[in-house]
């Protein structure tokens, strides 16, 4: 039977196809994407009545300062652990923490979760922090930093780095990423959902080589915001985040003396030749010895002669008298008679005392009898 068509000349089993593509494309988005408010159901008694088959256990151990506070916690642990039927014990002596299965154990995470909890405990994070491991939606990641980074003042700059001012960049990282972080020695411990642990270890091994943190805390601000936008949950961010260069300013001093790499030759260099091969070469090893002796003695002598010589012309250097120079200059020529000009030697007395600073004028005016009018004005006076 021939296929019916439309008015257009499509086949209903193509319109078919396209409408079966269209739901395909809406269930894998779905998909895709997790529904607000939903959990993974719990595991109960119920998903393995029988329990484990065989019993396991796990040890780790915990330095000396931890040892006064496990002592203290020690009973909040062993109540946490025994709500999920796992038993737990604390060695002082051997300074060593250890978790086993029970008869009654039936989830068989739960000493995966106990072995976490112990090892947090271990790195120093508090009790109410470390019972959180033991829910189903939170993980935990040990971070190791200590041998990221070869030199120790570098290595103690940018772990502090990572913490920030009294805390505020953990804090900031704490709140992005929605995870207990404890920074202690050469670990970073880090307590929460899988998504945050998966950003904070991202920070930390970008903090240890040498990337800001503050960048990272930038980008994780902008990621939070666009999650928040329905319309941008599927499509691609990577034009909203920021691209951060390295920006080395400082280049590299060139050396003064650059050494010029020879040609590479599969051949070793020429072995230098001993004084034997000189002596072959000169035809002085089949000579006598007094011979030999004689050679030797003329040709200390001429050494010896070249250095008295250039010991004499030393001594004398000093007794080569250096070259005087003139006393006085070129006086200019006195007149042919012998008779010397006064008016023009006065001429230029005068002139040198007027160039000279506080020198009295060449006409000093007369001075002013200012005494004895005085003296006529009182006598005038008392006569009247």
């Amino acid at each position: 039977m021939a296929s019916s068509t439309t008015g257009d000349g499509v086949s209903e089993a193509q319109t078919g196809k396209k409408s079966k593509k269209t739901k395909n494309q809406v269930d894998e988005s779905e998909l895709l994407t997790v529904p607000d408010g939903w959990k993974e159901p719990t595991f109960t008694k119920d998903d393995n009545p029988r329990g484990l088959l065989e019993e396991s256990s796990f040890a780790t151990l915990f330095p000396k300062y931890r040892e006064a506070y496990l002592r203290e916690c020690w009973p909040l642990v062993e109540k946490a652990l025994g709500e999920a039927h796992i038993k737990g014990s604390l060695d002082l002596i051997e300074g060593s923490m250890t978790v086993c299965t029970t008869k009654k154990t039936f989830d068989p995470y739960a000493i995966v979760r106990a072995r976490d909890l112990i090892k947090l405990l271990a790195r120093s994070v508090p009790f109410e922090q470390a019972v959180r491991i033991l829910q189903d939606d939170v993980a935990c990641d040990i971070i190791k930093i200590g041998t990221l980074v070869r030199n120790r003042e570098r290595f103690v700059k940018r772990r502090q780095r990572l913490i920030g001012p009294k805390g505020s960049t953990l804090k900031a990282l704490e709140l992005l990423t929605n995870c207990y972080v404890m920074v202690q020695g050469n670990t970073v411990s880090a307590l929460g959902p899988y998504n945050g642990l998966k950003e904070v270890r991202k920070v930390v091994m970008d903090t240890m080589k040498n990337v800001h943190p503050i960048y990272n805390i930038k980008t994780l601000m902008i990621k939070r915001e666009l999650s928040k936008d329905p319309e941008l949950r599927m499509q691609n961010w990577e034009r909203f985040l920021p691209k951060f260069r390295h920006k080395n300013l400082a280049k590299r001093k060139e050396p003064k003396k650059k050494s010029v790499k020879k040609e590479y030759t599969p051949f070793p260099p020429q072995q230098p030749e001993s004084k034997v091969d000189k002596e072959l070469a000169t035809g002085e090893f089949f000579l006598r010895e007094s011979v030999k002796k004689r050679k030797r003695m003329e040709e200390i002598k001429v050494k010896q002669a070249e250095a008295l010589t250039k010991k004499q012309e030393e001594r004398n250097r000093a007794f080569i008298p250096p070259k005087e120079k003139p006393l006085m200059k070129k006086t200019a020529k006195a007149p042919a008679d012998g008779k010397l000009d006064i008016n023009a030697i006065k001429d230029k007395v005068k002139k040198a005392k007027t160039k000279k600073l506080g020198a009295p004028p060449v006409n000093p005016a007369p001075p002013t009898s200012t005494s004895t009018d005085k003296k006529k004005k009182a006598k005038t006076k008392n006569k009247g």
